[in-house]
């Protein structure tokens, strides 16, 4: 052993250097590393060719490519042309090609596929920036070009893969071999999702900015061909602030590709596009639009969803929207008399702005506006302001009077279900003022439904406060009891008994068995009880007497009353056969209501209700039309004198009864109705009617119970009614019945000529004789006359 090597410890010699491996076995060590590359890539391949090889095989056959029949919705129209409503998966409007405007053809193409009537389906170049990018950030995706989405799109999965990757690529390329470059781009802009449940362009282009494709700027175009990549994102409905960034980036993708110049850039960039927000639900025709869908389901079953059934209602759209807002604002007037129930709901806000805005989106998603009832998320609360951000972004202050109508949850001591505070989801509402007051959705619920009496055309049906809220439609399908709104019908019986408008009748006190009554006593009184001794059967009717209604039923008999109630579509079933259905204790739906009403107006015939006019196929093809059927006499429910003498009657509630506001609002002497208000103001009625039109609305709590102290048919439905009929007839000339054969006037009053006060019904219930009334013997008699 050397010195050198004899010198160090221990430690030296864990640190001496290892030999150099001899150059053979570096060399072999170098051959057998390649040969594993090379055998690794030769397998690599191999595979690859084994599975692209069984991905051919697997392709699905795009024959339906080459006769693309698009799902079409089934669109309903209003009776003047207007679209009240859609249903399908898909808001649908084919347009071939040739017919697409050029510029937004460019404009798809300069921000999508630049170099899509280059690349042969597939743009390598931009796969491979896009594989490299995915090493990077494995959930990008991009590179797909008009060919790829066309694959995408009509064949494959949504999730996001290689192996859907590949496919897509495969299946692009095979789509290149069979279609041309403008089969390919029809396709492409006919089916692809742009948002708003709009599939295509032509379609989105009604549906954000209602018009054509042919009709739109350069701006609009720009806009639209932004939402292929993400509809949700750049949807400028949903979210304005991600549609203007993407609509920026769109326009210089056109400048930058010559699509267009410097000029048209920058007036495009200036531009303040107007969107079609509000159009899609000013109609508000979501009920009448449900409902006729429920009509041709039913002879279509699901096929009336994708085959482009177009549906003509007999709605005329003026008086739709009119019927909306009449109701809407009847509910709203009544909901601000009640007290703050609190908040929709809290979220709990944290303070990273960006955190916070993503969870107050969310929330205000879970709670949308509803119209002029914004939701928003309160920032900061004090007794004298509220801060509060709406769906939109914009954020609000309420102060003064906007605070009112939520007191109760801004006070010190403030129950905790009531406690507005940050996070709290409240409703506001921008006044006239431009103001904010804080506002609730509505509990109480309504109905309103119009119809022509001389066919039985419905014109305008709201079921409900909102559709969104609540789909149960009110003016079908609500059986509620109808209070003093049955009386006409039993009036209109009486006549037929004998009893004439002259006829005096005891408005006193009246006590009934437990069997007239259906198993108790019973002891009716007057709304507003009192009693006012004799008074005319007319006069009983304008001031809704219900102790006189009663002492009617009691004299013609309840049968005869309950078979006569079915002459104007009611069900006697729903009508107990007892004396309180003087007082509308049975049950009825508007729609009945509107239907029996118009049996008066019309002269006395029965003419079933109906909604569809029209229907026809996406190509316009009539598939099936209905005519209103013509009033002959085997319609005839009534004969003409009892409807016409029955509506002398009704004029006189509009004109000094309950509904003595009903003339003097509009001016005009040709209305006639009733008010209906049912035990313990349950159910609040108006039903009326000029010659030309019947209307009924209603207003009531879902779950029965009391409206409140004062509500009446006269006060909350009674509004309802003349808000809609100020419109619907606006430009009406009055029109006074015309009296038919059979009836004189005597005096101011009109009678039956073989009933007249000299052969009628004197009086009922008066025990004193009246000057000039005829003996007690006499009366007897003539009742006899008419029993059943």
């Amino acid at each position: 052993m050397s010195s050198t090597e004899g010198s160090g410890g221990p430690d030296s010699l864990s640190r001496r250097p290892s030999p150099p491996l001899p150059r053979a076995r570096l060399l072999r060590a170098l051959r057998w590393s390649a040969g594993f590359v090379a055998g690794a890539l030769l397998s690599a391949a191999v595979v690859g060719a084994v599975s692209i090889s069984f991905m051919l095989q697997n392709l699905p056959d795009i024959a339906s490519l080459t006769d693309y029949r698009p799902r079409l919705p089934m669109r309903i129209f209003s009776s003047d042309g207007e679209l009240l409503g859609e249903f399908g998966e898909e808001r649908r409007r084919f347009m071939p090609i040739t017919e697409i405007p050029k510029l937004m053809q460019d404009a798809v193409l300069a921000v999508e596929d630049q170099r899509f009537r280059e690349h042969p389906g597939v743009d390598y170049r931009g796969v491979l920036r896009a594989g490299l990018a995915s090493l990077v950030r494995p959930r990008s995706q991009g590179a797909s070009t008009i060919t790829m989405q066309v694959a995408r799109n009509f064949y494959l999965p949504t999730r996001k893969d290689y192996i859907r990757k590949t496919y897509e690529i495969l299946l692009a390329l095979k789509i290149e071999r069979r279609l041309t470059k403008p089969q390919i781009l029809e396709l492409y802009m006919n089916q692809i999702y742009l948002g708003q449940r709009a599939y295509g362009f032509a379609a989105a282009s009604e549906i954000y900015f209602g018009k054509p494709l042919a009709a739109l700027t350069v701006a609009e175009a720009a806009m639209l061909a932004g939402l292929p990549q993400s509809p949700a994102h750049a949807n400028p409905v949903a979210n304005p602030q991600r549609a203007a960034a993407r609509h920026r980036h769109v326009l210089n993708r056109m400048r930058d590709s010559g699509v267009i110049d410097e000029t048209q850039w920058a007036q495009a960039r200036d531009e303040v596009l107007a969107f079609r927000v509000q159009r899609g639900v000013a109609r508000h025709a979501e009920y009448v639009a449900e409902t006729a869908r429920q009509l041709i389901h039913r002879h279509y079953g699901d096929e009336a969803y994708t085959r482009g059934l177009n549906v003509t209602l007999t709605i005329d759209a003026g008086e739709q929207r009119a019927a909306y807002r009449a109701l809407r604002d009847g509910i709203l007037d009544f909901e601000r008399r009640q007290p703050y129930r609190g908040p929709e709901g809290h979220v709990e806000l944290p303070s990273d702005a960006a955190e916070r805005d993503a969870l107050i989106a969310d929330a205000l998603a879970e709670h949308p506006d509803n119209d002029e009832l914004r939701s928003a998320v309160v920032l900061a609360a004090e007794r004298k302001h509220v801060n509060a951000v709406l769906h939109d972004g914009k954020t609000v202050v309420v102060s003064g009077a906007g605070l009112e109508p939520a007191a109760a949850g801004l006070a010190a001591r403030a129950a905790r279900k009531l406690r507005i505070r940050p996070g709290s989801i409240i409703r506001l509402v921008e006044t006239a003022t431009d103001e904010w007051a804080i506002a609730q959705l509505p509990e109480v619920e309504g109905a309103f439904v119009a119809m022509d009496p001389a066919s039985g055309s419905i014109r305008a049906l709201v079921g409900g406060f909102d559709f969104g809220k609540n789909q149960f439609n009110h003016v079908t399908q609500a059986w509620r009891q109808p209070g003093s709104s049955l009386k006409p019908f039993i009036y209109s019986a009486a006549l037929e008994k004998g009893f004439t408008p002259s006829t005096t009748i005891n408005d006193a006190p009246l006590t009934l068995e437990p069997a007239a009554t259906g198993g108790v006593a019973w002891e009716p009184k007057n709304s507003d009880g009192r009693f006012d001794g004799p008074v005319s059967m007319r006069r009983a009717l304008a001031m809704s007497k219900n102790i006189v209604s009663v002492r009617i039923l009691q004299a013609i008999g309840v049968p005869f009353a309950q078979g006569w109630l079915a002459r104007f579509g009611f069900e006697a079933e729903r009508h107990p056969p007892y004396l309180t259905m003087a007082l509308g204790a049975g049950s009825v739906t508007p729609l009945q209501m509107a239907s029996a009403y118009s049996v008066l107006a019309n002269g006395g015939y029965r003419l079933p209700p109906f909604l569809v006019r029209e229907i026809s196929d996406g190509r316009g093809r009539i598939l099936g039309e209905w005519q209103p059927q013509a009033a002959d006499e085997s319609l005839r429910a009534i004969d003409a004198r009892n409807a016409f003498v029955t509506n002398e009657l009704l004029t006189e509630v509009t004109r000094s009864g309950t509904a003595s506001r009903a003339q003097a609002a509009l001016a005009r002497t040709d209305i006639a109705g009733k008010t209906g208000t049912t035990n313990d103001a349950r159910d609040a009625w108006f039903a009326g009617f000029q010659r030309q039109l019947v209307a009924v609305a209603w207003m009531g709590y879902d779950t029965p119970r009391e409206l409140g102290a004062g509500a009446s048919g006269a006060r909350l439905a009674l509004p309802v009614w003349l808000d809609f009929m100020r419109h619907a007839l606006e430009d009406v000339p009055v029109d006074e019945p015309v009296e038919p054969d059979g009836v004189v006037r005597i005096g101011d009053e009109w009678y039956f000529e073989e009933v007249t006060p000299a052969r009628g019904i004197w009086s009922l219930g008066v025990e004193e004789t009246l000057p000039d009334a005829p003996s007690a013997d006499d009366r007897k008699s003539i009742l006899d006359l008419f029993r059943p």
